[in-house]
């Protein structure tokens, strides 16, 4: 996933305001009792948001199973003069020599994870990998935006440099969406690459979020709406989870 166009994944998140979604994740911590210390960040991809998240004074390690967006990650952090461990696992695998007082893992890395057992695997590695009190916190697309919006029709965009195409598929049985990208990216030369990217994306409802959770040990689960503090609701488009690892 992503090792086509890990280089151009920045440029296309552009419009992403990771400051703010820092600013929200360091609240939410403080509310579970963690107002610094060491987070694993799953699903870390270019590190767009461990950088912001290491200047609000955390211990970061980012892990992603994409080798090409951890190397993007690398690069950023060498740049901005800021030393983050960036770590090829699978985060259904996660194997950390330390225990941390967080994990967390953004923009959908959870709905990446396509099956029950996929869920809950990640959920036990990451309680193993959390100390007692420490909690784990993640965001999820809904399944009203996955079904009703993604799946709303062709979307598309020409810019200086990349001209994309966005098609996606809803699977009712699987509660899935199939999500079909082009990319057509101008060379030097002026003649353009195309690339070809195909991903897919499951729907995770609020109650088997939560019954996973308290499978795999986790307790105090809460779900949070939209970059806010109310609790979730069906129409939003994002679900923030938090759950707590009781003290031992």
């Amino acid at each position: 996933m992503y090792q086509a166009f890990a280089e151009l994944y920045d440029e296309l998140m552009n419009d992403v305001d990771y400051e703010s979604w820092a600013d929200y994740y360091t609240r939410l911590l403080s509310v579970y009792g963690i107002r610094g210390g060491k987070i694993c960040e799953c699903a870390c991809g270019t590190g767009s948001l461990t950088l912001p998240m290491y200047r609000r004074g955390f211990q970061l390690t980012g892990v992603d199973v994409s080798q090409d967006m951890l190397w993007q990650a690398a690069q950023k952090s060498r740049k901005q003069g800021i030393a983050i461990p960036f770590v090829r696992q699978d985060m259904r695998a996660l194997n950390l020599h330390r225990p941390m007082d967080a994990v967390i893992a953004t923009c959908d890395g959870v709905n990446y994870l396509l099956t029950e057992e996929d869920l809950l695997s990640f959920f036990r590695a990451a309680f193993r990998s959390i100390r007692p009190g420490g909690a784990l916190i993640f965001d999820v697309s809904t399944p009203y935006k996955l079904k009703e919006i993604l799946c709303a029709g062709l979307f598309g965009e020409d810019r200086e440099n990349i001209t994309y195409l966005w098609q996606n598929t809803w699977h009712e049985k699987r509660k899935t969406v199939e999500l079909d990208l082009v990319f057509f990216t101008r060379r030097e030369d002026g003649m353009y690459r195309r690339i070809d990217e195909r991903q897919h994306q499951r729907a995770w409802e609020q109650q088997e979020l939560k019954e996973t959770l308290w499978k795999a040990g986790f307790r105090a689960v809460s779900l949070y709406g939209d970059y806010t503090m109310n609790a979730a609701s069906e129409k939003n488009q994002r679900w923030h989870i938090a759950a707590t690892r009781g003290k031992d």
